[in-house]
């Protein structure tokens, strides 16, 4: 993992807070409990666990969720799905939310 990549690992953990461990250097899936509608800003996101409601805010990031269980590690999806260096630290910032709320989760 380059510096950089560290850097970013350690900052979104920090700012996740609440305890939240999102490790972007590991493997993550979408929950079983989380239904994606599309929509043509991005998603509805249904949490049958939760009964939560909320909204993936682009396509970009729909196909990070999506093709994150394709993949490594958090950092890789992001890369394949053609996320710009620039906005990389905002989708890390976006995953742990995600992550913290029961929406992606690790897996084995």
């Amino acid at each position: 993992m380059s510096t950089e990549s560290s850097a970013a690992t350690r900052t979104v953990s920090a700012q996740a807070g609440q305890g939240s461990d999102f490790d972007p250097g590991s493997a993550y899936r979408c929950s079983p409990q989380v239904a994606l509608r599309p929509e043509p800003f991005g998603a509805l996101v249904y949490h049958f666990g939760t009964r939560k409601l909320s909204f993936l805010k682009t396509p970009e990031l729909v196909e990070v969720v999506k093709g994150l269980e394709h993949h490594p590690d958090v950092h890789s999806a992001i890369e394949a799905a053609g996320v710009e260096e620039a906005q990389r630290s905002a989708y890390l910032r976006a995953l742990a939310g995600l992550a913290a709320s029961g929406t992606i989760e690790t897996r084995a």
